[in-house]
Parts: structure tokens; C-alpha cells; sequence
């Protein structure tokens, strides 16, 4: 069974944006990254239910209730991981990852998904936060390959990953029919620890 590290504390992350007086004076805004726990089911779905019933961001078409939710975090938190990131102690915005493929050939391969809340304030760094965040914890928990899918045209998520090292792999054609429309897939990857692992050449599992 694979180990659950150490609970980190909880990180607060210095980041910058315009005050509402101007947008050239910045401001330093704290978002505070820690782990996810059932108790933030409630804020998890109630900030992932616009991009199901609104967008094509997400391919579910019917928002998972909180005790959904909270079955979500407590299984991706003990097999990989779940981050959020709170505002002045609000919750803006949270990443994860989970199993990429069920086939055990995949095990050391995690697919990662990133959601803000959509009335949050723009460029506080939340989102590039989380998701380094994220990554690290994926590596040390001893995961190599990262990939995600994005629906297009979504321009803000492909700079975000492009900036964080992500690749373009390829595009899936019209995979998804959703609010009227058939929607490409575009997949990217990084690597986390590339080429060989033990002396034997097999790698150690993830943990």
C-alpha cells in the first residue's frame, strides 16, 4: 500500500497584483497553499460547479455534491495529492492529481487538473502556486511523468502549463460534445524524473 508523507505545514506564497486604485501600483496579496481535507468539500464544489454547468473546461455535465467531493479528496489526497489556496481566508482556488490510466504500467504516470474560483481576483499567482506546488509534492512522492488534458480554446490554461514546463503532446479530435458543441482535447506533459531508476532499471514506486 503506498505511504502517506508527512503532512506538510501550510505555505503562505507572496505573490502581486494591481490595487483597485491603479493598475500599475502592486500590492503584496499572502495566498496560503495547504493540503485539502473533507471539510473543504463544500468550497471544492461549490467553486468547481460553474465551470460543469457553464463551461466546456470540464467535461462532467452534473456537479458532484460535497460528499462527492470529499470521497475525491480523501482518495487523490492518499494517492497523490490535493492542494488548495485560501485568500484572506477564503478558498480561491485548488489543484490535484490522480491515476493517469488504471493499467499497472501506468503507476508512475499522474494526470493533474487546476481550478480558480471564478469570482476571484485575477493574477494573484494562486494558480502558478498550487501547481508548483503540486509538482513537487508528485516528485517526491515519486511520480515521473505528468500529463493533463485541456478542452480548446483555452489560452490561459496552455500559458500557464507552457510556463511551467508543460509540452504539447498532441490533440484529441472532437472528444467531447458539450453545451451544443463538439470540443478538441489538447494534452500536455512534463517530466518529473526522467530516465532510469533503480541500478536494475526498474523505479521505485510511487509512494
Amino acid at each position: 500500500m503506498p505511504k502517506t508523507p508527512p503532512t506538510p505545514e501550510p505555505t503562505t506564497v507572496p505573490t502581486t497584483v494591481p490595487t483597485t486604485e491603479s493598475a500599475t501600483v502592486p500590492t503584496t496579496v499572502p495566498v496560503t497553499l495547504r493540503d485539502a481535507s473533507p471539510a473543504d468539500a463544500a468550497a471544492c464544489a461549490a467553486l468547481y460547479a460553474p465551470y460543469v454547468t457553464g463551461t466546456a473546461v470540464s467535461f462532467e455535465d452534473v456537479p458532484p455534491s460535497d460528499a462527492e467531493m470529499a470521497r475525491r479528496i480523501a482518495a487523490y489526497g492518499a494517492s497523490h495529492a490535493w492542494l488548495v489556496a485560501e485568500l484572506d481566508g477564503a478558498l480561491v482556488g485548488y489543484a490535484y492529481a490522480g491515476p493517469y490510466r488504471p493499467r499497472p504500467a501506468y503507476r508512475w504516470t499522474t494526470e493533474t487538473s487546476v481550478y480558480l474560483a471564478l469570482d476571484a481576483p485575477r493574477r494573484t499567482g494562486a494558480g502558478r502556486a498550487l501547481y508548483t506546488a503540486l509538482l513537487e509534492r508528485l516528485a517526491g512522492r515519486g511520480y515521473r511523468q505528468v500529463i493533463t488534458g485541456i478542452a480548446l480554446p483555452n489560452d490561459a490554461s496552455v500559458g500557464l502549463h507552457r510556463a511551467l514546463g508543460f509540452t504539447e503532446v498532441g490533440v484529441e479530435r472532437q472528444v467531447g460534445w458539450k453545451l451544443g458543441a463538439w470540443h478538441d482535447l489538447l494534452r500536455m506533459q512534463r517530466s518529473l524524473a526522467p530516465g532510469a531508476g533503480a541500478p536494475d532499471g526498474a523505479p521505485a514506486e510511487p509512494r
